[in-house]
């Protein structure tokens, strides 16, 4: 890997990733980011995520800081580890601060000359970006590749950042818009417990790694209602099939999903304890409001904002996801959730591959 990595993020997953890369040992120097200085501060002076990753010790080769110039400046790659609602702006403030100090630094020259020496951008969030836009929403390479004067992609696939952390075997899916960029990337993660691969399919990944969450709210709130094992593995099933309508509705590849970004991570949030979006679909059925759940959880569950998301697309399409759509209803509508079961299961079924 690049010499000197930047993670834009300190919550679990940008600290995970920092402790991974530096138990790799693949960057000689980690700049990790935390949006606000009292937080920077305790991360620096205790050394550890008491918040997010309690009782992870995060290695020397790791800085921690809150001035977003001094931790992208002279970062040869970057690495976005924020809610996916806040990855366009964090992108956005992250080319400025770039452009900022290497115009201070090189007085006299065009910034925008400068900025062809762009490392690449890669993310780890999983959901669909805000647009001004019809439908209002896309994925997030096709609103931050133009945006970006390098290759940009994501990390994606079955990996909880708190196993990660812990060097737990985990393995995921790098894509990007240059391959070249995502063969470095998944190269420079590889270690003994972490396997990481390269596909060409960006698209298909991203659309794998946000409807998941989705289906892992609708996966929580069957177990929760107690429908069994039976009706969990038929949810993922249909829902991983709902996915592969969406994925080749916006260019992706169906056999994508059958991989480490579709199947695997779609069965790891709908049957992993670890994940958020499954808690929120196992509150639901316990009748909490929504607004009580995200307050308790104190973590973003991506799968909340995504079921807006897939609305709005499965509309833009001409799209049947009945799955994502009842739990759209049940977050946005206050559809009793076994009210939604029920009408799932009154619908007349078709053919399966369709």
């Amino acid at each position: 890997m690049s010499e000197s990595v930047a993670i834009l993020g300190a919550g679990a997953w940008g600290t995970a990733l920092a402790v991974h890369i530096a138990s790799v040992g693949s960057a000689t120097s980690i700049k990790l980011w935390a949006r606000d200085a009292n937080q920077a501060g305790a991360l620096a002076a205790t050394r550890e995520n008491a918040r997010y990753l309690p009782g992870v010790a995060l290695p020397a080769t790791i800085s921690v800081g809150f001035d977003l110039e001094e931790i992208v400046a002279g970062a040869s790659m970057i690495f976005v580890a924020t809610p996916v609602g806040a990855l366009v702006e964090v992108v956005s403030l992250a080319r400025a601060a770039r452009a900022r100090r290497l115009a201070q630094r090189h007085a006299g020259k065009n910034s925008k000359s400068l900025l062809q020496g762009s490392p690449a951008l890669f993310w780890l969030a999983k959901g669909f970006v805000d647009t001004p836009d019809s439908p209002g929403v896309a994925l997030a390479h096709r609103v931050l590749a133009p945006a970006w004067p390098a290759a940009v992609g994501i990390i994606s696939g079955p990996s909880f950042a708190e196993e990660v952390a812990r060097g737990m075997p985990t393995a995921v899916t790098v894509a990007a818009t240059d391959t070249h960029s995502a063969e470095q990337v998944a190269k420079s993660l590889r270690g003994e417990t972490f396997r990481a691969y390269v596909c060409d399919d960006l698209a298909g990944v991203e659309v794998g790694g946000a409807v998941k969450n989705v289906l892992a709210i609708a996966a929580g709130a069957s177990d929760g209602l107690g429908f069994g094992h039976d009706a969990r593995a038929a949810l993922i099933t249909r829902g991983l099939a709902e996915t592969g309508r969406l994925s080749k509705a916006l260019g992706g590849k169906r056999e994508t999903l059958m991989g480490l970004a579709g199947l695997g991570d779609l069965v790891l949030t709908c049957t992993g304890d670890l994940s958020r979006n499954r808690r929120v679909g196992l509150a639901l059925a316990r009748g909490q409001p929504l607004s009580e759940i995200l307050g308790e959880l104190g973590h973003v569950a991506e799968g909340v904002a995504a079921s807006r998301a897939v609305r709005a697309l499965c509309a833009a399409h001409t799209l049947d996801m009945p799955i994502c759509e009842a739990v759209f209803r049940v977050l946005y509508e206050s559809l009793p959730p076994r009210r939604a079961v029920e009408m799932l299961l009154a619908r007349e079924p078709g053919p399966e591959f369709q």
